[in-house]
């Protein structure tokens, strides 16, 4: 598989609540603002546990990089009961995903300057 039908798959996969025959080395790695998740067992088990919150979602496309064995993707991630801006590096090896850094603002929170400091 490209990097491209890696991506393709990876997300199609999340959509479809299919995340068990995800794509994934068996050494995979995501880092996100929770911090790094290390190994495609113990990956999918969070998945498996926290699947109110990675299932049911839709992807919004904005902007697609693919160069190599590595891609960029900046999306809209909603479901019922939340929206947010995410930009992902995800890089592949040996035709699996290996390795995925994700960039969100975990608060979801509006970003505001407090003048009183």
């Amino acid at each position: 598989m490209t990097i491209e039908e890696l991506v393709r798959d990876w997300f199609a996969k999340w959509e479809s609540g299919d995340y068990l025959d995800l794509p994934l080395s068996d050494d995979f790695s995501h880092t996100s603002p929770y911090g790094t998740i290390s190994g495609k067992e113990v990956y999918l088990e969070i998945a498996g546990s926290n699947r109110d919150k990675f299932l049911g979602n839709e992807f919004e496309f904005h902007d697609e990089i693919f160069e190599g064995e590595r891609a960029c993707i900046r999306y809209k991630i909603t479901n019922p009961a939340f929206a947010m801006e995410v930009t992902e590096w995800l890089y592949a090896e040996n035709g699996l995903l290996k390795e995925i850094v994700s960039y969100y603002n975990v608060d979801q929170g509006p970003l505001t300057l407090d003048k009183d400091q």
